[in-house]
């Protein structure tokens, strides 16, 4: 059996587009993976901007076989399949190595808070074990202040020393430049893969050892930030993550779901993407206004995006 190719470069959490009846809309959902990937971003799909925790295991593993049959590359895809209920992430997660996916991004179970890294120890070895697929690469995400669940230095020594191979690297999505630095330092030598949650911190992760990005922001301004990924060792890579600041900036500054959906409408000029799933609200026109406003300033655009229809 072949060895699964190590995941490396710019991943979006891909935005989830969802049809009148908040069912998932699977033709533009391949739509806007077909565009991602010829812009060079792989896929993170059911990630935290995907809305993955606002669908059932059932829609995403259906999601799933679509874009298999739609001949979306595993090796291209790292697919979210932590969730609260064990058996939950074990199902998503055989599922998604299934059809190849080059890693599985997974949440440790968020619902409970104050737990040990012992219990968090058991469940990422539960899902191992259960899986039981030489082929399954999990990369750890560690978002905090969303989560209210941390994963510690502790807990992921733990787990490469218990699974070596299969714990391949970490979403650092706390915001903590120290933090994903203290990843680097300790387990880059170890094979360990740090991915910077954002492109905020793409550069510093680059020249620090890391891998790449897995951000939001990718779903809108895919090209730009994969060029940084590629050329982030030219004199000019400073003034090109100051320019990717920018953009960033301004999705912070809404909602970020639904400014990045509202987005991809108005550039794609298919309204239906603008929508979410409750408890979700799309922007209202005065945020729709401001968000072109502030994005035709800094002259953004999205090539080639309204030609994917």
């Amino acid at each position: 059996m072949n060895t699964p190719t190590r995941l490396s470069g710019v991943f979006s959490p891909v935005i989830t587009p969802f049809a009148q009846d908040l069912s998932p809309d699977p033709a533009r959902l391949i739509r806007h993976c077909q565009w991602l990937l010829s812009q060079d971003v792989g896929l993170a799909v059911f990630g935290t901007n995907s809305e993955a925790n606002s669908m059932s295991v059932a829609e995403k593993m259906k999601l799933l076989d679509l874009l298999a049959q739609a001949g979306i590359p595993g090796a291209r895809m790292m697919p979210g399949t932590g969730a609260c209920a064990l058996t939950d992430a074990v199902e998503l997660t055989r599922h998604a190595v299934g059809h190849g996916a080059g890693g599985a991004l997974m949440l440790p179970p968020f619902y409970y808070k104050g737990v040990s890294d012992d219990g968090l120890f058991a469940s990422y070895a539960e899902v191992i074990e259960r899986v039981a697929d030489p082929r399954l690469r999990i990369y750890l995400y560690h978002i905090p202040q969303v989560s209210n669940v941390p994963i510690s230095l502790a807990l992921i020594e733990r787990l490469l020393k218990a699974y070596p191979g299969v714990i391949a690297g970490i979403k650092d999505s706390s915001g903590n430049w120290e933090n994903t630095k203290a990843m680097l330092d300790r387990f880059q030598p170890q094979g360990f893969d740090v991915f910077a949650g954002s492109e905020s911190f793409l550069l510093a992760n680059m020249r620090g050892g890391g891998v790449g990005c897995i951000t939001a922001t990718g779903n809108v301004n895919p090209g730009p930030i994969a060029k940084l990924y590629r050329t982030w060792q030219q004199p000019d890579a400073d003034a090109q993550q100051a320019a990717l600041d920018a953009v960033r900036a301004i999705f912070q500054s809404l909602p970020m779901i639904p400014a990045l959906k509202a987005a991809a409408a108005h550039f794609g000029g298919d309204a239906g993407f603008a929508a979410v799933r409750p408890p979700l609200v799309a922007l209202n026109a005065q945020q729709k206004t401001e968000l072109m406003a502030a994005l035709a300033a800094q002259g953004f655009s999205m090539p080639g995006w309204s030609d994917s229809k």
